[in-house]
């Protein structure tokens, strides 16, 4: 499924056109209102205050309830916009996001309101989307599970990377801050409101599991390698800036008898650990696909810092109010798990 995201954070709405939709794929749309209500605004002090609804509405590609194999096109529209905290920073370029970037790619007709095309709002249609592809990935037996791992230095409890508790990561996956141990994440919470109320921000880890993927699948080239896929649709998401597969950055102290996953023997051999992640030479290996992202901390925050005026060059000072999440990851959870979804359904014989 290849999918264009349109829409700003300030505009009348957000979407995006889905092509390479399975024909006769029925839309549970409980499902997906309950994927969109997990990354939903307003619901929490952790997060954001603006009060989006996020209910999408199908323009095409849908009928009697089920996909016809055409575009599928979702709309949400947005309804709690406050674009008056934005006019007094219009030309100073804040620091961490995308405006002096976007100004300088636009040469200045960029929607600089809440971020406009660049903003975390344009991840609702991406959850949609990922909702659909994990409707699709279901039909196979396939499932996309995620939880934070870390923030402000506090750890979830560990998981087997070769044997996840998939019943552990699915119930995280329905509390509003997911995590296993809820004693680790009521510590993580409270160190999310220390530097909310400092005017601060925080990111973290997200750890993110597909169970269920067929060894055998996908390619060392690039078109087909699994790791490729996952890491293009993983790095579109805003505020992403690293991505690792399995042991990932582990690796780098390890010796080759630690990192090697032994296998074990069987009709359908294992490994007895899973470093590599389930993946080796860009093709599923039959453990789980494992990798972490790292979500940079949100760069709306109330501390003064120092910029520039883009009209000018000139030096200035800058602070930055409105309604601002201290830390993104909880909501940012549904967003990687669609991600990984939509990157599966791209691999010659996921869905076929």
């Amino acid at each position: 499924m290849r999918y264009s995201l349109f829409g700003e954070s300030h505009g009348p709405a957000v979407g995006i056109v889905l092509q390479g939709v399975p024909s006769g794929l029925a839309m549970d749309m409980d499902f997906i209102r309950n994927e969109m209500a997990r990354r939903a605004p307003g619901k929490s002090p952790l997060a954001t205050a603006r009060n989006e609804k996020d209910a999408v509405r199908v323009l095409s590609g849908v009928f009697e309830g089920k996909t016809c194999g055409t575009p599928l096109c979702g709309v949400i529209e947005n309804t709690d916009t406050r674009s008056r905290d934005y006019a007094s920073t219009r030309w100073l370029a804040r620091p961490g996001h995308a405006d002096f970037t976007a100004h300088l790619r636009y040469r200045g007709f960029e929607d600089y309101r809440g971020g406009g095309h660049f903003s975390g709002r344009l991840t609702a249609p991406l959850v949609f989307a990922g909702a659909v592809a994990k409707l699709a990935l279901r039909q196979k037996g396939v499932e996309v599970l995620a939880r934070i791992r870390q923030t402000a230095g506090i750890d979830d409890a560990p998981l087997d990377l070769a044997r996840p508790d998939a019943d552990a990561l699915r119930a995280a996956g329905g509390k509003e801050f997911p995590v296993i141990d809820d004693a680790r994440g009521a510590a993580m919470r409270q160190a999310i409101l220390d530097a909310r109320a400092d005017g601060d921000s925080v990111g973290g880890l997200i750890q993110c599991f597909a169970l269920g993927l067929p060894a055998g699948l996908g390619s060392p080239d690039f078109d087909e390698n699994i790791e490729t896929a996952i890491a293009r649709h993983i790095f579109a998401v805003p505020a992403v800036k690293g991505l690792s597969f399995g042991a990932g950055f582990d690796f780098a102290s390890m010796r080759g008898s630690e990192a090697n996953d032994a296998f074990t023997p069987g009709d359908e051999p294992q490994t007895r650990t899973n470093n590599n992640g389930g993946i080796n030479g860009g093709i599923s290996n039959g453990m789980p696909v494992v990798f972490t992202v790292v979500v940079k901390p949100t760069p709306s925050i109330s501390v003064e810092q120092d910029t520039v005026d883009m009209r000018t060059g000139q030096a200035a000072k800058l602070v930055i109010s409105g309604r601002h999440d201290p830390c993104i990851l909880s909501r940012a959870v549904p967003v990687i798990e669609a991600a990984c979804a939509l990157a599966l359904t791209e691999i010659p014989g996921v869905l076929s």
